[in-house]
């Protein structure tokens, strides 16, 4: 395992978030394995909430699914949560992720795509969608022509 998988793996032990991921899992009836990069995969994730088809608690990755799901893309994704867990020294990121996915469900209309946490590790990765602000989306049609220059280049003209 690399030096910084090592690292990430020891600093989210000793700050609590992997023993709470081993505990919600445990608490969801997930079966754990080893994964890559000292991860913890749980599949078989039983408990309603959260919502997600896939989520990090420290170096726990869990899901509903059965084993194979965690591959790829996916799993690139949540392993760079699990690095977030440790650049916030653990359980600070659960209070900071759901203000997080407040403002940007303010801001888009969607929890993840304005989330700081689920962009860096990657929207599309996550199978999340890229929106734009709400006051960047285009006007309902029969409302009259958007604001903007007139033929000439000129407002109004």
């Amino acid at each position: 395992m690399r030096r910084l998988y090592r690292v990430r793996q020891a600093l989210n032990y000793a700050n609590l978030s992997t023993p709470l991921g081993l505990l919600v899992a445990r608490a969801g009836r997930a079966r754990t394995a080893p994964g890559p990069g000292g991860l913890v995969l749980a599949h078989g994730y039983r408990l309603p909430l959260p919502i997600a088809g896939a989520f990090t608690v420290g170096n726990v990755v869990l899901t509903r699914h059965g084993e194979g799901y965690l591959t790829g893309a996916l799993l690139r994704h949540e392993a760079r949560h699990a690095s977030q867990y440790a650049a916030c020294l653990g359980l600070p990121m659960l209070p900071a992720y759901g203000a997080a996915a407040v403002v940007s469900l303010l801001l888009s209309g969607h929890q993840a795509a304005w989330n700081v946490f689920e962009r860096l590790a990657g929207l599309e990765d996550g199978g999340y969608p890229r929106r734009p602000p709400l006051w960047r989306r285009s006007r309902p049609r029969g409302r009259g022509p958007a604001p903007g220059p007139g033929p000439r280049g000129t407002a109004g003209s």
